[in-house]
């Protein structure tokens, strides 16, 4: 079996892009939620236990309004959602790497899984310790990331307006990597299109509703995909 030390060396390269891109992410949640009047372990503890970037930026909209349990758990489950699906998707390739997959499930984000099914894995590293360490770096770099953030917003004075954007942005980079990285863009394009319309249908006939429209959005991508899955995959190993 391969040393962890293998395993870093083969993971690490490939997470760098991760590495500034939650640097830079980290940072602006840090500097929103110290500028929210929280002190700056906060920040580190919120980026140890939560680690989720996009409802973390929600998060601090939701502690500087009264407090909803109800909204609060609306919007996680809407935020979130995703992850459900990164899971089920994500069962073979977890399966029998034993205990180290309870931190793997816990530290699974969008930019983790990307990596985790996008990338090869050679054939005399140990995938379940690869897996696992691809994971770990990512989150230690969201902690530090957020930790810089909270300092630099508790001590620095700036006009932080603006700084949410970044998360934004990351999204638009991710799903442009991915299309460049592969050839057939109908998952992609399913994707898009099922989230348009969901949005469209919601702010048209449901606009009191119209947050929470990524929840069908994800159950149409799934089923989608679910009903074209054969012809996709004989797409694919063409």
């Amino acid at each position: 079996m391969s040393s962890y030390k293998d395993v870093f060396k083969v993971a690490f390269p490939k997470t760098i892009p991760i590495l500034f891109g939650y640097l830079f992410l980290g940072c602006g949640f840090g500097v929103l939620l110290a500028k929210s009047g929280y002190h700056f372990l906060w920040t580190t503890f919120t980026a140890s236990t939560v680690y989720s970037g996009s409802m973390q930026y929600v998060a601090v909209d939701l502690l500087n309004k009264p407090f909803s349990i109800f909204n609060a758990v609306i919007m996680t489950l809407a935020v979130n959602i995703r992850h459900v699906f990164y899971g089920l998707s994500l069962i073979e390739k977890y399966k029998g790497i034993g205990a180290k997959k309870i931190y793997c499930m816990f530290g699974l984000t969008d930019e983790t899984y990307s990596l985790v099914c996008s990338q090869y894995v050679p054939e005399y590293i140990d995938k379940g310790r690869y897996y696992f360490v691809t994971t770990l770096l990512n989150h230690c770099y969201w902690i530090t990331g957020c930790t810089v953030g909270g300092i630099i917003g508790q001590f620095v004075e700036f006009n932080a307006k603006g700084i949410d954007f970044v998360m934004t942005a990351l999204f638009v980079v991710i799903f442009l990597e991915q299309w460049e990285s592969t050839k057939e863009h109908s998952p992609a394009l399913i994707g898009v299109g099922c989230t348009a319309l969901c949005l469209i249908i919601f702010k048209s006939f449901l606009p009191l509703l119209s947050t929470y429209f990524l929840i069908p959005a994800m159950i149409c991508i799934f089923t989608a995909l679910t009903v074209f899955r054969a012809p996709l995959e004989r797409r694919l190993s063409r």
